[in-house]
């Protein structure tokens, strides 16, 4: 059967195959079509697709083959989508003519009753968001995938979402939030009755599981297993033997290690799996024979951050202690790059928006007051026609009262309208300022060398990343407050344990104090307590806590203490500082959402509006200490040991 399969495909290329209705290929299409759709697929982003593509879509009407069809006008935007070189900023026109060509592959897809293609449009023009540094289109996209799927209430369009979202995490190296995606994508899987859905892999999110867990964790191994057990294609047992290669490696067991690495370095797909796995199997190989290289380590700088971490944790495992620190440099240095990147792209898309949303609240504005007018006309019509059946006293006292209600009214749309003014400009002050002093200092270390002395370097690096870092929390406030007023915003509960939750939230911020001014974390109890929270909006809230410490407090210390038996049934985090102060009249008014008790410190003036809002869904409570009278400020942050939810 095989063999008659390959003859029929190869006559069918040639071009002297039958006018029959034979499918004698995978995808289940006409025989004269597939040949055309192979030709066109591997002409996609090339010079003669259009022709090839063309032939396609006739040859389809031709024999009424609605798959061939639907195929048309996939590889159509598939085509599209690589016309534009990675990376590059796209126009708006140019983002248009691609949702176009997707509503139309979409539109074929549902016509022609092939709704996979539906979904795999998605992929493609996430693609194409995330190649050319979109990541908030990007999202957007994927969010609204999810949204479709779910109102058709289409089981393999909700599993296909989850692992694009999963994708997308995981190219970023961002395993937090993967893990939620991926946790949820296996539950569908493992629920789900739809025979589509069963026939796909779940090996692969078992592999990208395993990845979410600190090297040499229990659950590295138990998922790695379960994705060997649940391998059906070729790729998977490929992938699943990368990942015993790097766990051998780690457990110090060299003969699981060679089996596994020659497994993996004989196949021409490992490259598909990871494109720098050849790389990392061959430094591993190297540290576990005693021949690693130092000078090989700038080479790393092009792997994937996890693959990086395993190559750091081994040369550790065989005694590479100073290779293995400089290692963990390289992926300091890897992770702060991202960072940059993911700003400046961000960046660029919300100085967009801003733009747009401008353009858009002066339309609006524009409409307001030309509804406003109509609305007067009306009412004056109306007052007239009152004026003629009614007394005149009656009449003038009602349009007094009218009056006064359109005064009123106008004062409140002038001060929304000056609020609104007020936030922009603000925002966008606040910025530029971090992103002038990122692009100063870069200018000045790209002076030729000798023109700057190493620590002038060094300081000047050091105010980059300080801005970057600055940068990054304000987008995230902002983003912060978009998902809560959009009712996105989620809490994960894990387990957390309240001294490492208190110094990774003192590790982000210390680079924050002034100089001469102390950070001290101070426990009432000695011994270590773990319990059910969500440590990432824990750390989230101690984070602008002590960064608002940090603001206002020019000298002296800022301390960081928590207990358990201040109040039974919380654990009391509490942040004291020695700066400024607030006055008492204040003290809930610092919790609204723009507001700034020091007009000229750095700021959104959301971030205890935004820990405040955090800590209500997670059953919490931050306030103002009114019993502190040392000078300086007390917040506390009552945060329950047992989540409302249980």
């Amino acid at each position: 059967m095989r063999h008659l399969r390959l003859t029929a495909w190869l006559t069918a290329v040639l071009g002297t195959a039958s006018l029959s209705f034979a499918q004698n290929n995978p995808y289940q299409l006409h025989d004269s079509c597939y040949a055309y759709f192979m030709q066109a697929d591997k002409m996609v982003g090339k010079e003669g697709f259009q022709e090839v593509n063309e032939a396609l879509l006739q040859r389809a009407l031709l024999y009424e083959d609605k798959k061939s069809e639907t195929l048309y006008y996939v590889e159509r935007l598939k085509d599209a989508s690589r016309h534009i070189p990675n990376h590059t900023v796209t126009t708006d026109e140019q983002d248009a003519a691609m949702l176009a060509l997707q509503e139309e592959t979409k539109a074929a897809a549902d016509r022609n009753g092939y709704p996979q293609y539906f979904y795999y449009s998605y992929e493609i023009l996430q693609n194409y968001f995330y190649n050319h540094d979109k990541t908030l289109r990007t999202m957007e996209l994927l969010q609204e995938l999810q949204m479709t799927a779910q109102q058709r209430e289409d089981t393999y369009g909700i599993w296909m979402s989850q692992r694009y979202m999963v994708a997308l995490y995981v190219a970023q190296g961002d395993y937090i939030n993967a893990k939620h995606y991926i946790l949820k994508g296996l539950q569908i899987y493992e629920e789900s009755k739809d025979p589509v859905v069963k026939r796909q892999s779940a090996s692969r999110m078992y592999c990208d599981l395993s990845d979410t867990y600190v090297i040499g964790a229990d659950s590295v191994k138990i998922n790695v297993d379960k994705a060997v057990n649940s391998a059906i294609t070729h790729l998977d047992s490929l992938r699943c033997a990368y990942h015993l290669a790097k766990i051998a490696a780690y457990e110090k067991r060299r003969q699981d290690f060679h089996r596994y690495r020659d497994y993996c370095l004989r196949d021409p797909q490992l490259i598909s799996i990871s494109p720098t796995a050849e790389l990392v199997l061959k430094t591993l190989d190297s540290i576990m024979d005693g021949k690693f290289d130092a000078s090989s380590i700038s080479k790393l700088s092009v792997a994937r951050t996890r693959e990086i971490k395993y190559i750091a944790n081994v040369a550790e495992q065989y005694d590479y202690k100073e290779q293995g620190f400089e290692i963990e440099r390289l992926i300091v240095a890897k992770f702060e790059r991202q960072i940059a990147q993911s700003n400046r792209s961000r960046i660029a898309e919300m100085d967009s928006r801003l733009r747009n949303v401008a353009l858009q609240e002066e339309l609006a504005s524009k409409k307001e007051e030309m509804a406003n007018i109509n609305r007067l006309v009306l009412l004056l019509a109306i007052a007239i026609l009152v004026a003629i059946i009614s007394f005149l006293v009656v009449h003038m006292r009602a349009l007094g009262r009218h009056n006064e209600e359109l005064l009123e009214a106008n004062r409140k749309v002038k001060l929304a309208d000056e609020a609104k003014t007020r936030f922009i400009q603000n925002m966008s002050h606040e910025v530029r300022t971090p992103l002038n002093a990122i692009v100063g200092f870069s200018q000045l270390l790209s002076l030729p060398d000798g023109a700057l002395a190493p620590e002038e370097k060094d300081e000047f690096s050091s105010h980059i990343v300080n801005n970057t870092h600055m940068l990054t929390m304000l987008l995230d406030d902002i983003l912060n407050a978009s998902d809560m007023d959009s009712g996105k915003y989620s809490i994960s509960y894990d387990s957390g344990e309240k001294d490492a939750m208190a110094l990774a939230a003192i590790s982000s911020s210390e680079h924050r104090l002034q100089p001469g001014v102390t950070l001290t974390y101070v426990p009432e109890e000695k011994e270590p307590f773990t319990f059910t929270t969500d440590p990432r909006r824990v750390q989230q809230i101690l984070i602008n806590l002590i960064t608002n410490a940090c603001k206002h407090t020019a000298q002296g210390s800022i301390v960081v203490s928590s207990s358990l038996a201040s109040n039974p049934g919380y654990l009391t985090y509490a942040v004291t500082d020695t700066g400024t102060g607030i006055p008492p009249e204040d003290v809930e008014r610092i919790f609204e959402r723009f507001t700034k008790l020091n007009e000229y410190a750095q700021g959104t003036g959301l971030g205890l509006s935004i820990c405040r809002e955090i800590a209500t869904l997670m059953g919490a409570k931050i306030y103002v200490d009114p019993s502190y009278t040392a000078g300086g400020a007390r917040f506390i942050f009552l945060l329950p040991t047992t989540p409302p939810s249980q």
